[in-house]
């Protein structure tokens, strides 16, 4: 009787050229990265087990490994550090994302030189750039250090050949997505180029203990361009973003294996580089003699740090059918949201008014805490009576007009009186509040209004124009809003209650007809 084979039978293989993806059988379209015509034969393969090998070390049990050499170094940068968790860990791969022209090659060109030294060198690769270039803006930023090691390559090997010879302690790589290597034939950006060069850098810097900065590019709507395979290959993910056209830059952690990812680090850019600011609320205010109609103040919690922000809003009669909409630094379909609340729940009428909001500094502000102090700027707006300079308002707004309580309000109170503010609008149950502040609690939007001077009891600023009979359409009891007729009007908090010599200059609440 015939022995049986041990082996099995060889089978074609198919490989798509662009991702490198391996499919079972040919088709005209890729089904990872749905390129056409992009899958070729790769020949026969045998099918085969993985059999049992060498190991590297031994496995021991978790008390008995050294935990000494994972120990971070810091990069020079505080708020580089705050993000990365106290520095960079030897053997340790992260990845630097943002837009174009947000300051990444500029930020870690400084990284680099502050952190190379005679026992740590640092190797910086420039594939976008000439090694002249880099030159220049080193000298422009004050980035020149004896032990900082420049070289311009798109080639991984060469890459790889420039690391055996300098030996450094750091590399910096600008960017991921222009070193290609020789053993693939798609273009250099494509995932099956991304894949093969983060392999090989991860294994680079993981034998030799060797720290690595890739810069990574971003798609136009946001992310991280490359597969997705990327971001879970390197330990550090890092998001670097901000205007172009304001000076704040903030960094935010998105994945990190070696310490938290709700802490961000801000820098401000100008001419001589990027600086961090450990204190960056200033940036987001405006400064004025007086206060002004359509602001509110409010304090933004960006990952564990407070900022206190500015938010505006502007009303102008519409001369088009369709009001605009416009916002800045805000989420549209939120201030959507909180203008149908305001309207409904405060007795504002907006349907004839173009609203413009903004925000100040160029900070963008997503978190749900800051709908009640656009709420309040509106309604500011509306009236044309501004709120009282030393207040600020923290909550969520709800649909049904309440207002709703967010994490971290003690923190939040905390630095709004570190910078001086003694007044504060805020959701029930605060909390701890700093001494030398007067906090009002309120539960629903209604109760909000009433801060703003001259203001009892939610009346409406624009109100529903008065009919003189049933040709009016509807009557003056269903014209105004339920509020109006639902009882005595809340009393205004004592310490926004307006003296009365200034009791004329502060009524903004009288009828507005636009024309």
């Amino acid at each position: 009787m015939a022995a049986r084979s041990t082996t099995s039978k060889a089978r074609s293989s198919y490989r798509c050229t662009e991702c490198g993806s391996t499919p079972p059988k040919w088709t005209g379209r890729c089904t990872e990265c749905n390129a056409w015509g992009t899958i070729e034969e790769a020949g026969a393969v045998p099918v085969r087990t993985t059999a049992a090998g060498p190991v590297s070390s031994a496995a021991l049990p978790i008390g008995q490994v050294d935990a000494r050499v994972a120990a971070s170094r810091p990069t020079n940068i505080d708020e580089l550090d705050r993000v990365l968790g106290g520095g960079l860990v030897p053997g340790a791969v992260a990845l630097l994302a943002g837009e174009p022209g947000v300051g990444k090659s500029t930020l870690l060109l400084d990284v680099a030189a502050k952190a190379a030294s005679a026992t740590h060198r640092t190797l910086y690769v420039t594939g976008e750039e000439s090694a002249s270039q880099v030159r220049l803006r080193a000298d422009r930023i004050n980035a020149l250090s004896p032990h900082l090691y420049l070289a311009a390559e798109t080639d991984l090997g060469a890459v790889l050949g420039h690391i055996e010879q300098v030996n450094p302690a750091l590399l910096v790589l600008d960017s991921v997505q222009t070193i290609a290597s020789g053993q693939l034939d798609s273009a250099p950006g494509g995932p099956a180029q991304i894949r093969e060069v983060t392999a090989a850098l991860i294994r680079a810097s993981k034998t030799r203990a060797m720290s690595t900065l890739l810069v990574g590019h971003v798609t136009k709507d946001g992310s991280i361009a490359g597969p997705r395979l990327l971001e879970h290959l390197v330990d550090v993910v890092l998001h670097f973003e901000g205007d172009r056209h304001a000076r704040l830059r903030i960094i935010r952690g998105i994945k990190n294996r070696y310490g938290a990812t709700d802490e961000v680090g801000c820098f401000e850019l100008n001419d001589s580089g990027i600086v961090g600011l450990p204190d960056p609320s200033g940036l987001f205010l405006t400064k004025r003699d007086k206060p002004v109609p359509g602001t509110c103040l409010t304090v933004t919690l960006e990952g564990r740090r407070p900022l206190v922000a500015e938010v505006q809003a502007l009303m102008v009669d519409s001369q088009i059918p369709s009001p605009r909409r416009t916002t800045s630094g805000l989420e549209s379909p939120r201030i959507a949201m909180i203008l149908a609340v305001v309207e409904r729940h405060g007795g504002i009428r907006l349907g004839k008014l173009d609203i413009y909001t903004a925000t100040v500094g160029g900070v963008k502000l997503t978190e749900p805490s800051v709908d009640l102090a656009i709420a309040l700027s509106v309604a500011s707006s509306a009236a044309d009576t501004p709120l009282p300079s030393n207040l600020v308002a923290i909550g969520e707004v709800g649909l049904a007009g309440e207002v709703r309580r967010v994490t971290g309000v003690e923190r939040r109170l905390a630095e709004a009186a570190r910078l001086g503010f003694t007044h504060a609008l805020v959701p029930p149950e605060p909390g701890k509040v700093p001494r030398g502040m007067r906090v009002t609690e309120v539960a629903t939007i209604g109760e909000a209004m009433s801060a703003i001077p001259g203001r009892r009891g939610g009346s409406s600023g624009r109100r529903a124009p008065r009919s003189g009979g049933p040709a009016g359409g509807r009557s003056q009891a269903q014209a105004q809003p339920p509020e109006q007729s639902s009882g005595p009007a809340p009393a205004l908090p004592a310490f926004l209650d307006v003296p009365d010599d200034a009791a004329e200059l502060m009524r903004g609440w009288e009828e507005i007809e636009p024309d």
